[in-house]
């Protein structure tokens, strides 16, 4: 089981990438670099590339809304370049406040775009002459729409690999469907391993029966907070604030996916307070109401045997690729805490 990790969305580079590369030494697989309204993610991951060896470099996310198609293919393809192989290209809508509100580009159809968006990389990739012509992506534009100049290409560069691993963060039962079908990666939030089925079993059976058979297996990165080690359950705890970040403040009443996610595991009056208190800005108070059971079933910080108890719920729900966040305030014991959950999952 492959073990990822996700960076904080800004600042403190040195410090970041000081961590990043030790985790590198003590055996992370993949590490996700954010993106949000801050800095850009694409310059991080360049600058990992050209400090590290062996980790796997994706970005998570780029908002699909943000770059051309043909851009998020050179990006990827420039990433793995620099890397020698070892980018992944991280994919996501983002949501229509920030797509909307920061970017000022209009927040619709994402899993249409989406499923263009990932057939466009792959003909970039290959290095064929660009034709593509959708509901939502026309290259080369068409001659009514611009000057008539436009003819297809094909990317100049030769890329290290022709087929770059795709990662798609998805929630809706749509979108999930898609990245069952078409992905190489699944990145779910608020994932529940005993709930999960019913959320999205469906879904992920509908795309896994159209899923091309020379496609490798879909990679469902999910997890939690992981600490192992006797009397560290209130450290669940630090997972109140983010959680009370997505789902009370990440989109608006009626249109916050995360929201959604969280009341279909049985959350619904829970989530709606969460949300009214964290938009009226009791961000303390939302945080404290996230159920004490959501956190509980959800984290892998406890005793060696909860711990072990927990993965093998992911792994039996259908996770092969951990996502989680380190339990330490040091980076020695955040790398001490790698080295115990490495050791966990051999005796699995």
């Amino acid at each position: 089981m492959k073990i990822s990790t996700q960076l904080g969305y800004a600042g403190g580079f040195e410090e970041t990438v000081a961590e990043v590369q030790e985790l590198e030494r003590a055996g992370i697989d993949t590490v996700w670099v954010a993106e949000a309204y801050g800095f850009d993610g694409v310059s991080l991951m360049g600058y990992l590339a050209a400090v590290t060896d062996r980790v796997e470099i994706a970005s998570g996310i780029l908002p699909l809304f943000t770059r051309t198609p043909t851009l998020l293919a050179m990006t990827a393809a420039g990433v793995d370049a620099l890397s020698g192989g070892r980018c992944m290209l991280g994919l996501g809508a983002s949501g229509p406040q920030v797509i909307e509100g920061f970017h000022g580009v209009p927040y619709d159809a994402p899993v249409a775009r989406l499923r263009e968006i990932i057939e466009i990389c792959r003909q970039v990739w290959k290095r064929e002459r660009v034709v593509h012509q959708g509901a939502k992506y026309a290259i080369p534009l068409p001659a009514d729409q611009g000057l008539g100049l436009g003819k297809p290409l094909k990317l100049i560069t030769h890329p290290v690999r022709d087929d770059i691993p795709i990662a798609v963060a998805s929630l809706t039962p749509k979108s999930v469907a898609m990245t069952a079908e078409l992905a190489d990666g699944w990145l779910p939030v608020f994932y529940h391993p005993t709930k999960a089925k019913l959320r999205w079993g469906a879904a992920l059976e509908k795309g896994f029966a159209k899923r091309a058979p020379e496609r490798p297996p879909l990679q469902i990165f999910a997890g939690g907070g992981v600490g192992i080690g006797e009397g560290l359950e209130p450290l669940r705890d630090r997972a109140r604030p983010m959680a009370a970040l997505y789902i009370g403040g990440m989109g608006a009443r009626g249109k916050n996916f995360y929201n959604d996610v969280f009341a279909s595991y049985g959350y619904g009056r829970e989530a709606k307070q969460i949300q009214d208190l964290y938009l009226d800005g009791k961000k303390a108070e939302a945080a404290a109401a996230i159920p004490e059971a959501f956190l509980d079933e959800t984290s892998l910080i406890g005793p060696e045997g909860f711990v072990r108890d927990r993965l093998q719920e992911y792994r039996e729900s259908g996770v092969n690729a951990l996502n989680v966040g380190l339990v330490g305030d040091t980076r020695k014991e955040r790398i001490a805490t790698l080295d115990r959950l490495k050791n966990l999952i051999a005796t699995l």
